[in-house]
């Protein structure tokens, strides 16, 4: 947090200076000893009660008059006096409901009316009391309720109800009556070494309630005090705690026992106790330090650790008031600091006395020298958090909210609004992150607040601002731009201010290291930025969500973060279009307006962006920005960003189902990428599908591979039927072949080389993996609906022998078939296996007479006759086989042939006989069996 005061402005104001009252002008010869505040809430008035050493009582009200002078001090208003005795008055006891004053003076206690309009009475009690203090209960609760809940035990059980019930009974004469009230008002008086429980009842002995004529103590029960002289008592609960120059003890006032609580050094200050109504807890000094005990003596919390010795000590809401020496000293209850202190006698004066009200939600606080009293009124809470924040002190200002919020005090969304506040305060004081650090902890600050540090008014978002200045603290927003000028301006000033020996309050690390204005923008952009970012992941309304990420866009492009821009242009974005549409084309930002077009759904204005980008990539006009750091490989690079910008387009596309866009930007794509434009025309995530004849029209026919893969898809992947596609697929796969095999057959002549290596080197370049005749073959065995003869008329002249044979088949043209099986691809084993097919003895010979004579000046294929001769001779004529055989074939190879051919045809008559002689055998013994 950023501190720019010095130590003796860093304190909190907490007290101001209320009124004053000079007693010298109404009593020369006397001074003060006691003093006692009263808040009336049946006349809504705070009275102040003055006893002097010469036995005056004084009662002044300090509400406002209406001729004060702000300028000046106003004066406490004197009401009346009342003469008490001759000696001084020790101690004034408010008694609220009773509307009366206790008061002790020259050992005798008294009791007058607190508007003091009659003489003081003096009680019937005896003579030597030296302290008196009345029993307190939490939530002011009567004392006969509390005695009702302690006195039977020290835990607080119902028990003690009859017990001091039988107290007041016994103590109380016949004709005598109760207060009016209907309950007592209990007080513990130390008188010698004796601890006197007293309840004063009020009326006369005629059984009339009449106030004038005063009351009565009535004695409830005595205790044995403990030893030394008790200066200082309080009693809550079932607890009175007393204090003498030995110690601190505790007196149960049920069963009478006294512990120690602590003891005192030979040499210290005096004891003193003060009741803490908020916390409902005794302050006890020990030397200079308070300790805090709860209601059984046991310390709670931390210590108070006072600079000086004290007079006196009092309370004010969350504060311990010490005076001593003429000055005020405010404590913290919870954390110990000082917060104020205020001079208001000057050194010298002499003994003071503090008082406050005993009502927890009090105001006030007075201090008195010997001849003046000054009141001091609490600060309001919001007044205190302006005055830090106008010192600067942040800090300060928001430890102060969250204490007031953790005592229940100030809501949440104070503490939200101070956030924001302290956070606009920084930002004029440039210091950015600090800034948005607070912004980020207010829950009700709006992401419109900062819009008019990012664009200047009037804009679009203009009406969304809203008009709230807060406590007026910070001037009201300005660009970016001007904040950093107006604060390095007074930066500026406050160093001649210094000079000429004027303090001012400024930021001391920028006065001593002044940043550049490039430096401070930088801050200021990306923190705001970081402000919007976390704004997204809000509940907004769609309006505040579109400012925000278009000045989020804003604000990325001022830092160039490209990374960024097109992140939050390509991810889901309330950016308006055209409002970033010129600022992105002018700076060259283009791909980032694309994605933005495109997660806009303005497909064909994204896709020509990307068309654009990718015509400059290759003409060299635009490079990408993510691969300018790469300079090794810029051949490389140039062909990388032409991709890209084709496989942006691409995804684009594949989500289209506008047709018209599709085919119109299909060819730049292909001419980039084939597999791209594949991908394009064969996506399963559009909602229509493409008309297959108008993408066939489309296609470039040098692109032959596209074609082919996209009727593939439609055959194989859409089970498409179309006679027309299955034809039209075959032939160009047909084409393709042709164009592959003359393409081998010319590098084959110019170059000996290795043959499989150029064919692998042809596969690569290729989207398909499979080799196009291999793939040709596969579709012309497996689809049953192109047309054969087609094709067929296509490759006639080529040399695809196994296509043709193929299609052959298809036609049923068995002699051509085996003509090329034997004879064009001599696959003996392929032409037998189709000879099996056929599944006539007759083919097999047929193919045995093309072997013998393959015509064409070929010579007689032996080695395959003799191979069809061993394999399948038994399906052959031995006679027609013999006809058949060549002069010329070597007498060896077919005497074997013949002679295996001539037994297996032997063992298959054989084989006959005997399965026909069975059956002649089985119908013998069926006649035999039937006669039988």
């Amino acid at each position: 947090m950023v501190q720019v005061e010095s130590n003796s402005s860093m304190s909190r104001v907490v007290l101001e200076p209320h009124a004053q009252f000079d007693l010298t002008a109404h009593s020369r010869a006397s001074s003060i000893r006691s003093l006692s505040i009263s808040h009336s809430k049946r006349h809504r008035t705070t009275l102040l009660y003055v006893g002097t050493h010469s036995g005056t009582l004084f009662s002044l009200s300090a509400e406002d008059s209406n001729d004060s002078d702000d300028a000046v001090l106003r004066k406490l208003s004197f009401l009346r006096s009342v003469s008490v005795s001759d000696a001084a008055v020790e101690s004034i006891s408010v008694i609220e409901e009773f509307r009366k004053l206790l008061l002790l003076s020259d050992g005798t206690l008294f009791l007058v009316d607190s508007e003091l309009s009659n003489r003081a009475t003096k009680l019937s009690f005896p003579k030597g009391v030296s302290l008196v203090t009345r029993r307190r209960l939490r939530n002011n609760g009567g004392e006969s309720e509390g005695f009702g809940s302690g006195l039977g035990s020290g835990s607080g059980s119902g028990s003690g109800l009859g017990l001091f019930q039988k107290l007041r009974m016994n103590s109380m004469k016949e004709g005598e009556v109760q207060s009016e009230t209907g309950g007592g008002c209990v007080f513990a008086i130390v008188v010698g070494n004796r601890l006197i429980l007293a309840e004063l009842v009020l009326g006369n002995r005629n059984g009339k309630s009449e106030r004038d004529d005063g009351g009565a103590l009535v004695v409830l029960k005595e205790i044995q005090c403990v030893d030394g002289v008790v200066s200082a008592m309080v009693w809550l609960n079932d607890s009175i705690v007393v204090g003498t120059v030995n110690g601190y003890s505790l007196i149960s006032c049920v069963t009478g026992q006294s512990s120690v609580i602590f003891s005192l050094p030979d040499v210290s200050w005096p004891p003193r106790l003060k009741l803490l109504h908020k916390e409902w807890r005794v302050l006890l000094l020990v030397d200079n330090v308070g300790v805090i005990v709860d209601p059984h003596g046991q310390p709670v919390g931390g210590s108070l650790v006072f600079r000086h010795g004290l007079d006196s000590m009092g309370e004010i809401d969350s504060y311990v008031v010490v005076v001593s020496d003429g000055k005020i000293g405010l404590y913290h209850k919870r954390h110990g600091g000082c917060v104020q202190v205020l001079p208001f006698g000057g050194e010298g004066v002499g003994r003071c006395v503090v008082a406050s009200e005993e009502d927890k939600g009090g105001r006030l606080v007075a201090v008195a020298t010997a001849t003046k009293v000054v009141c001091y009124q609490k600060l309001p809470s919001v007044e205190q958090i302006k005055d830090l924040l106008r010192k600067k002190n942040y800090k300060g200002a928001i430890s102060l909210v969250e204490e007031l919020e953790s005592e229940g005090e100030m809501s949440k969304d104070l503490l939200s609004f101070v956030h924001a506040q302290v956070g606009f305060l920084l930002l004029f004081d440039l210091h950015f992150k600090e800034a948005v650090d607070h912004f980020l902890l207010s829950e009700t600050m709006q992401p419109s607040e900062v819009f008019p540090f990012i664009m200047r008014d009037p804009n679009r978002w203009s009406l969304l601002v809203p008009r709230n200045r807060y406590w007026g603290l910070h001037p009201p927003p300005a660009p970016l731009e001007d904040v950093i000028d107006d604060g390095l301006m007074t930066i500026q000033r406050a160093s001649f201010l210094r000079k000429a020996g004027v303090e001012t309050i400024v930021d001391n690390d920028l006065f001593l290291n002044p940043a550049n204005r490039a430096d401070l923008l930088e801050s200021a952009i990306k923190n705001i930025s970081r402000y919007l970012e976390a704004c997204r992941e809000k509940d907004l309304t769609e309006s505040v969500r579109e400012g925000v990420d278009t000045l989020l866009m804003y604000l990325y492009r001022a830092l160039n973060s490209v990374e960024d821009m097109e992140k939050l242009a390509s991810s889901i974005n309330w950016c308006v279009v055209e409002e970033l549409e010129q600022m992105l084309e002018e700076s060259g930002h283009l791909r980032t307006l694309a994605f933005l077009c495109a997660s806009k759904g303005m497909s064909s204005k994204a896709v020509h962006i990307w068309r654009i980008l990718a015509r400059n990539y290759s003409s060299g006009l635009w490079k990408d920005p993510s691969l300018e750091n790469n300079t090794q490989n810029s051949g490389g690079n140039l062909i990388s960003g032409r991709v890209i910008a084709a496989a942006e387009a691409s995804k684009i596309l594949e989500e289209s189902s506008d047709q018209e866009l599709i085919l119109q930007h299909l060819g730049w794509i292909a001419d980039i990428n084939q597999v791209l434009a594949v991908n394009v025309l064969t996506s399963d995530k559009r909602e229509i599908e493409l008309s297959p004849d108008e993408v066939v029209t489309t296609i470039d026919p040098q692109k032959a591979e596209i074609l082919q893969r996209y009727l593939q898809w439609l055959i194989e992947d859409q089970d498409c039927n179309d006679t027309q596609l299955h034809t039209l697929y075959a032939l160009s796969l047909a084409k393709s072949a042709i164009e592959a095999f003359e393409s081998e057959n010319i590098s084959e002549n110019l170059d000996s080389g290795n043959i499989e290596t150029r064919s692998l080197a042809m596969l690569k370049n290729s989207i398909f993996q499979i080799p196009v005749r291999e793939r040709l073959q596969i579709f012309l065995q497996s689809s049953d609906l192109y047309d054969p003869e087609e094709v067929l008329d296509l490759i006639e002249g080529s040399e695809l022998w196994l296509e043709k044979a193929i299609l052959y088949r298809r036609l049923g043209q068995e002699t051509l078939v085996l003509q090329i099986l034997a004879l064009k691809l001599e696959d003996s084993e392929a032409a037998e296996q189709y000879c099996a097919e056929i599944g006539r003895a007759d083919a097999y010979m047929q193919l045995l007479e093309m072997y013998l004579d393959p015509q064409d000046d070929k010579d007689p294929m032996f080695t395959a006759a003799v191979r069809l001769l061993h394999n399948h001779g038994e399906s052959l004529d031995p006679l027609q086989v013999l006809e058949k055989l060549s002069p010329d074939m070597p007498l060896q190879l077919a005497s074997d042939t013949l002679l295996r051919m001539f037994r297996a045809r032997v063992h298959h008559h054989r084989q006959g006989q005997r399965k026909k002689n069975k059956t002649s055998l089985g119908v013998v013994a069926a006649a035999i069996k039937n006669n039988l």
